[in-house]
């Protein structure tokens, strides 16, 4: 999860330094990418070393991470707009192996312990999951507060009681814009209390998420199409 956050960060950031065209560093992406590259070999080696049986869901998850490894290393050798669009789907599925793998381990290793003392309803969960793989931004206008969302719809009432349980933050001006030219968004993240909840929840075995995708590269545009409530 802590992954996919850093994906999510890294995304941010290209997308800000293409809104900057001209002015930006043709390489300015390339450290962040090699990074992220690292932090996700780290990430398979830690699967590893669980030594869990293999199964085809765990099998894949690794596959899965071995990929995000390969395109965030493939792309310190493009430009800006292909290297964005090789981690667009980063977040996403460094999600879903996420779940993978904390299903795994709970069905090889079940535990008894107590669930934390916040408990989650159905539509903060969602959110924290929508949150999670990069999925929701915030803006104002003429006074008002706006949640844009992807996939599960996220409302602003539900952001607001996340962000009172410090389960959730907003990162100023740090997202691209919804439209050309127009001003930056703010990102919104999970905070250190937010990500051990959700981690939490997807271990337990009546959350079901559906598997992601294999990242596949996509053109970065795809993935700022963004619904408001």
């Amino acid at each position: 999860m802590l992954l996919a956050d850093q994906y999510v960060q890294h995304n941010d950031t290209l997308d800000r330094l293409l809104r900057a065209g001209s002015q930006s560093e043709p390489d300015a992406h390339v450290a962040s990418a090699q990074r992220l590259a690292s932090a996700t070999r780290t990430a398979i080696k830690a699967v590893t070393d669980e030594r869990l049986y293999e199964s085809h869901e765990l099998s894949d998850a690794v596959v899965r991470l071995q990929q995000l490894a390969f395109l965030s290393s493939a792309s310190t050798d493009h430009r800006l707009p292909m290297a964005r669009t090789l981690t667009a789907l980063a977040p996403e599925a460094a999600m879903s192996c996420a779940d993978s793998i904390a299903r795994e381990i709970r069905r090889r290793r079940w535990s008894t312990t107590d669930a934390p003392d916040h408990q989650l309803t159905a539509t903060q969960r969602t959110a924290l999951w929508e949150i999670a793989c990069g999925h929701v931004v915030a803006t104002r206008s003429l006074g008002r507060q706006y949640v844009h969302y992807r996939d599960e719809r996220v409302l602003i009432g539900t952001l607001r009681s996340l962000e009172a349980n410090g389960l959730a933050e907003r990162v100023a001006n740090s997202a691209s814009s919804a439209y050309m030219g127009g001003p930056l968004q703010d990102r919104v993240r999970l905070t250190a209390a937010g990500t051990t909840v959700l981690a939490a929840a997807i271990s337990r075995p009546t959350t079901a998420r559906p598997h992601g995708t294999t990242p596949a590269p996509a053109p970065a545009a795809a993935t700022t199409a963004t619904r408001s409530r």
